[in-house]
């Protein structure tokens, strides 16, 4: 295992490891609040999965070498187990990892994702992202002014945004691996695959205003992962943690406590 296929982290505070994954399109920055907060009792180590921020870039990218790439940082670290939060995408990945790897996981906190199979949804994203010429767009007013004629949600943008960096002098350009985002796209929707489960306490946190779990979908959690509780946040959609951190911080260290 080379130093550069383990995944690039942000470690802070001590006690038992808390691991943060983030979601499509976002990186272990988007955390560091509450990172902060829970490294007053956890060592939290914030993650940045494959193709995304300070990590290492592939053409794959799959659930399945998402999940063997947190088995391969956990082993790298020494630690053992963890608590993992995983966010939408990175839920997905929690999940996964739990169900292949249930020895080194002591408790599990999915963010408003199921372990269905989701259409992919990204398109005017994805449209947006590939849109930009940074020989041509070469500030970050002109990149955001691009991504808004195909997405009007500021808070969307601003997400993205977070992204875009210097490569060098005059040069911006984007953290994740565009790329391999697009062409792996559908990837990012798929299910867990089928009898696999994982019987450990589980939470699902679901965002008041989000579509992303839905009650119909009890069943599927219930088969996958036979100790769970499902709680919604108020006053929150998809990105629950950035949109209600109050709420999110109080419900997950009772939880975990």
């Amino acid at each position: 295992m080379t130093e550069n296929t383990i995944l690039h982290s942000t470690i802070k505070g001590e006690g038992k490891p808390l691991l943060i994954l983030h979601g499509y399109f976002g990186m272990s920055d988007n955390w560091k609040t509450l990172g902060n907060q829970f490294s007053e009792d956890y060592q939290v180590h914030l993650i940045d999965q494959r193709n995304h921020g300070r990590s290492f870039h592939t053409d794959a990218f799959n659930y399945e070498l998402l999940a063997e790439d947190l088995y391969n940082y956990i082993k790298h670290h020494q630690i053992e187990n963890v608590n993992i939060i995983g966010h939408s995408m990175g839920g997905k990945t929690a999940m996964l990892f739990a169900v292949n790897y249930p020895d080194f996981v002591n408790k599990l906190i999915i963010v408003d994702i199921s372990p269905k199979a989701y259409e992919p949804h990204h398109n005017a994203i994805l449209a947006g992202l590939n849109s930009v010429d940074f020989s041509i767009q070469n500030s970050r007013k002109l990149v955001d002014e691009q991504l808004s004629k195909y997405i009007p949600e500021l808070g969307i943008r601003q997400f993205l945004m977070k992204n875009v960096y210097w490569v060098e002098k005059g040069q911006l350009g984007f953290r994740f691996n565009l790329q391999s985002l697009t062409e792996n796209n559908p990837e990012v929707g798929k299910p867990l695959p089928q009898n696999t489960s994982f019987d450990k306490d589980t939470l699902f946190l679901k965002g008041e205003k989000s579509g992303y779990i839905i009650p119909e979908e009890q069943i599927i959690i219930d088969n996958h992962f036979p100790n769970n509780t499902v709680v919604e946040v108020a006053n929150a959609g998809h990105w629950l943690h950035a949109e209600n951190p109050k709420d999110f911080y109080e419900t997950v260290c009772e939880f975990l406590a």
